[in-house]
C-alpha cells in the first residue's frame, strides 16, 4: 500500500516554524513552499501495521503481549477491544536533505525540518484513512504515539519488533529510543465496535507542554 505524496499544506509548515500563517511575510511564505517542493522530491515514505487484540490492565494497555504503561493511553482506547499499530517513515533521504542545509543555511535547513515533519503528519494522516476503511461501521479515537501523555518513548524498540520495522520499512530506534530516520513514527490506532467518546488531542497532554517552543512562538506542533 505505497503512500505519494504531491502536496504538503504550507500553512502547517509555517505553524510548525513559529509563524502564524496569517503574519507570514512573502519571503518567509516562499521559502516553505520551495521546501515543501524539496522535500516532496526526495522523501520515500514506506509504512507496515499490525492489527491487536487490547487487554486493559492495572497499570495500562496489553497489546500483543507487550505492556503499554500508563493511564493516560489506557483511558484513551476505553472502548476500543482492538488497535491498529503502525509506523511510517519519509526514508533516509529526509534527514540527509536536512543535514547538508545545516552546514550552510540554518533558515533554510529550518524551514526543510518543518516541511518534513508536515510530510509525515500528511502520511500518517493518509494512513488512518486507509485503516479506518478497513473497518467499515466502527469507531476510531485520535492515533496516539509514544511521547504523548504518559505513555513513555521507551516503548519505541518494542513497538517496531511488534511490527519487524527494522527488516519491512527499515525504521530503528537509537539508545535514546529516538527513531531513525528521525521522520518517522510510530501510533496507536484505538478500533471500537460502537460509539465512543470523542477525545481532542489537547497540548496540556504533552510532556513537553511546559517548555513548548511552538506554543512561545504563537504556533502549534499539530498535535491539537
Amino acid at each position: 500500500m505505497p503512500i505519494t505524496l504531491t502536496q504538503l499544506n504550507i500553512d502547517e509548515i509555517l505553524r510548525y516554524m513559529g509563524c502564524p500563517p496569517d503574519k507570514a511575510d512573502p519571503s518567509t511564505r516562499a521559502l516553505a513552499e520551495d521546501c515543501a517542493g524539496q522535500v516532496l522530491r526526495t522523501v520515500t515514505p514506506r509504512w507496515t501495521y499490525r492489527i491487536f487484540d487490547l487487554g486493559l490492565e492495572e497499570k495500562g494497555v496489553r497489546m500483543g503481549g507487550l505492556l503499554l504503561t500508563g493511564e493516560d493511553l489506557k483511558a484513551h482506547l476505553e472502548g476500543c477491544g482492538r488497535a491498529a499499530l503502525f509506523c511510517a517513515t519519509l526514508g533516509a533521504g529526509a534527514d540527509a536533505l536536512i543535514r547538508r542545509a545545516e552546514s550552510g543555511d540554518m533558515a533554510r535547513a529550518l524551514a526543510l525540518d518543518c516541511a518534513a515533519a508536515a510530510a509525515v503528519e500528511e502520511v500518517c494522516d493518509r494512513i488512518e484513512l486507509e485503516l479506518q476503511a478497513m473497518f467499515p461501521g466502527c469507531f476510531f479515537p485520535f492515533r496516539y504515539s509514544p511521547g504523548y501523555g504518559d505513555l513513555p518513548l521507551t516503548l519505541q524498540r518494542d513497538l517496531l519488533t511488534l511490527l519487524d520495522a527494522p527488516r519491512r520499512v527499515g525504521l530503528t530506534a537509537s539508545a535514546s529510543n529516538i527513531l531513525l530516520p528521525r521522520k518517522s513514527v510510530t501510533a496507536i490506532l484505538g478500533i471500537a465496535q460502537s460509539p465512543i467518546e470523542r477525545k481532542n488531542r489537547s497540548c496540556l497532554g504533552c510532556p513537553a507542554h511546559g517548555g513548548c517552543q511552538y506554543r512561545k512562538s504563537g504556533g502549534h506542533c499539530g498535535i491539537s
